[in-house]
């Protein structure tokens, strides 16, 4: 079967296939036969991945691959059935997937061009993502932490209970004037406080020390997979409207992750005192016997079922008094992180800001997000209220229940005082226990909101890897060149609508060539520079690149880190342990000699450094590279005429076997590249022409100065 190259962006939703038509068992007896069938017709297209029609065989199973080729396999049963490989998912016909039938290989190719996702739990990527925490590789830590929060609760509860006892027998010996009964009370006290405060100490430690862990866990997790492959790139140009990931991996996470340990603890805990507690209620409370209409009435344990009847009124009113607080702290939330976008960006371009006086602009930008977060804040405010008044009445409420169920028995002789007092306590960890809902409602929305807003960007991150590919549309492939040269076969680059932005372009470009790319601006040229990069998948056409060929390549406007001025120098380098005298020295070629005192000095290099000071960097990180291919952007473009010329002139000295591909306008650059290749726009996407370029004369005389 002829190989086909993996397409470098796939989607991974899990999915459903629908049946196939049945054009293709005519023509296909047998499942050998279908798979060379197949085969010979993607042999015939290359660059092209074939639409299956027909899946012959009784069995399959589709693999979708990820970047960079993991691959996710999901098993499919009979094909008559055609049966859902995970429940709510569909797909109609064209998504990139390896077919496997009856456990061969077939073919990678195109099985759906439609998924349908149903309305599904607004967090479920977030806890299928999270929970992983008790599966994988940190679990015996998290069963540890959990086992230990679990014996803590328990030894929480322990305290209690003895603290609801050592209350009757306190109360008994008062009302009974039993001074030895009354000593040995007071006595116990201390050891029970204390005994009580440390089970509430260790519940709270363990409790921290599991967020801690689980939030470390995910934030890694996020963080790796957001900066691996070039994601938190491929994220700004295809999901734009997932707005701040760092806000979402640092700040929601941790509201994603902290409430939900809190939220379980304090489950477990209320579930666990509403039981013990209502025990004691049937027990010491026994039954209520009264008359009515001559009849002998008798309720056993009707404390327990008073309380647990009152503590469900309570917990429904809390429900649906709580309900419109869940999408106003949602929108609050969303609209909080919009306002901190629109700040940070500000704050990113406040120089530019600055020259032109966009002040009055952007004060107006920054109003209207925070009345949208005022507007959203107002709903959420109305919501609290409601809910602080079904609180407040519930308060008033549930001292006094207890006291007047019990009069009567109290009254009558069959309960003590000490009874009393610890069936009043009784009934108020229940009602405190079933209450949790109503104490926790408004950040069990903030958790929703949270765990809501880390699903979105779980899903974006996820789409990166799993997208739809409609069957006419198609990727840039890259390959390996069987040389060292450069190899530009029929590529067409395309914005993600499918206008084309520059037609099928054929260049080839040998070892050691400096390549000038031209045109107006609108052409595409930094386009090409990003599908030469691999971060610009839309077009179709192949890029061949020697192998295992080490390739730099350098921005307008290069990334100066965080740290040391030694950092930036070395920054994407993978040796850090470059000697001294080489960084001294690449920094004097470049013109940074005077910044050779601070290198171990940290600032906010990223703000000190001017823009031509920030591309001389960018040549020092060449010159401590040594890489085989150059690409750039305007890599010159805020360098004064002369320094343009000593940084090019890096290309013929100490980077002269490089093969160099260059974006730029500015003259005389002409002067440092053999060929230019320039973009003409045309209606159909911009058209490469090129031709050979001749040195300046001084640029000659320059050469033959250095012999």
């Amino acid at each position: 079967m002829g190989e086909l190259p993996e397409p470098p962006f796939l989607l991974a939703s899990p999915i459903r296939l629908t049946r196939s038509r049945r054009r293709s068992a005519k023509r296909c007896s047998s499942s050998a036969s279908f798979s060379r069938g197949v085969a010979d017709r993607a042999s015939r297209r290359p660059g092209r991945l074939p639409h299956i029609t027909k899946t012959a065989p009784q069995s399959y199973s589709v693999m979708f691959y990820s970047a960079p080729h993991r691959a996710r396999h999901i098993e499919a049963a009979h094909e008559s059935d055609a049966p859902p490989l995970e429940k709510g998912l569909s797909f109609a016909s064209g998504a990139q997937a390896e077919v496997i039938v009856n456990g061969q290989a077939v073919v990678q190719g195109v099985v759906a061009s439609e998924v349908k996702q149903p309305n599904r739990a607004r967090w479920r990527e977030f806890c299928a993502l999270a929970l992983k925490f008790w599966s994988g590789e940190t679990r015996w830590r998290a069963w540890t932490l959990t086992g230990l929060v679990a014996l803590c609760i328990a030894l929480q509860l322990g305290a209690q209970l003895s603290v609801n006892e050592w209350n009757r027998k306190f109360f008994d010996a008062l009302e009974s004037k039993n001074v030895e009964s009354l000593g040995w009370a007071t006595v116990l006290l201390p050891a029970l406080v204390a005994f009580s405060g440390l089970a509430v100490s260790g519940t709270l430690v363990t409790r921290m020390t599991l967020q801690m862990r689980w939030r470390q866990w995910l934030t890694e997790k996020l963080a790796g997979w957001w900066l691996e492959d070039q994601r938190y790139y491929r994220l700004e140009i295809a999901a734009a409207e997932q707005t701040s990931p760092e806000y979402r991996i640092a700040k929601d996470v941790q509201l994603a992750i902290d409430p939900l340990v809190e939220f379980a603890v304090g489950f477990l805990t209320a579930l666990a005192t509403a039981s013990a507690f209502v025990g004691v209620l049937w027990t010491v409370g026994g039954a209520l016997e009264f008359n009515l209409f001559g009849a002998q009435i008798v309720l056993p344990g009707y404390l327990g079922f008073a309380a647990v009847i009152y503590a469900t009124i309570a917990g429904g009113v809390a429900y649906f008094a709580g309900r419109p607080l869940v999408p106003a702290v949602a929108q609050k939330n969303e609209a909080e992180a919009q306002l901190l976008a629109e700040l940070s960006r500000l704050k990113e371009n406040a120089e530019s800001i600055a020259l032109i006086r966009g002040d009055a602009d952007e004060l107006s930008s920054v109003l209207q997000n925070y009345r949208r977060v005022v507007a959203a804040w107002i709903r959420q405010i109305h919501s609290s209220g409601v809910i602080a008044t079904v609180q407040s009445a519930n308060g008033a409420l549930v001292p006094l229940i207890p006291l007047v169920l019990v009069a009567p028995k109290y009254l009558s002789g069959a309960l003590t005082l000490g009874a009393v007092m610890q069936l009043a306590a009784a009934f108020l960890s229940v009602q405190i226990a079933f209450n949790w809902f109503i104490d926790n409602s408004v950040r069990v929305a903030e958790w929703m909101a949270s765990a809501h807003r880390v699903d979105e960007l779980i899903e974006a991150l996820e789409s990166l890897d799993i997208a739809v590919i409609m069957e006419e549309k198609e990727f840039i492939e890259f390959g390996v060149s069987d040389d060292d040269t450069i190899h530009i076969q029929d590529l067409a680059v395309a914005h993600r609508n499918g206008r084309v932005v520059i037609a099928g372009a054929n260049v080839i470009v040998p070892s050691g060539e400096k390549l000038l790319v031209g045109g107006p601006s609108g052409t595409g040229k930094s386009t090409l520079v990003r599908a030469l990069a691999g971060l610009w998948p839309w077009g179709s056409g192949r890029i061949l690149l020697p192998k295992d060929a080490h390739i730099a390549f350098v921005p307008q406007k290069p990334y100066i880190p965080l740290g040391a001025l030694r950092q930036a120098m070395l920054y994407s380098i993978s040796d850090k342990e470059i000697a001294d005298d080489m960084i001294e020295g690449a920094m004097r070629r470049c013109g940074l000699g005077y910044l050779i005192k601070h290198l171990d000095e940290e600032q906010r290099w990223d703000q000190m450094l001017s823009g031509g000071e920030r591309q001389r960097t960018a040549f020092v990180r060449l010159l401590l590279q040594r890489p085989q291919i150059i690409i750039m952007d305007e890599a010159t473009s805020a360098l004064d005429e002369e320094s343009q010329v000593s940084m090019l002139r890096l290309f013929n000295e100490d980077l002269a076997g490089a093969t160099v591909i260059s974006v730029g306008h500015r003259v005389g650059m002409e002067d440092f590249h053999d060929k230019k290749l320039v973009l003409e726009r045309r209606a159909a996407g911009a058209h490469i022409t090129s031709r050979k370029l001749q040195k300046s004369l001084w640029h000659l005389f320059d050469d033959a100065a250095l012999y």
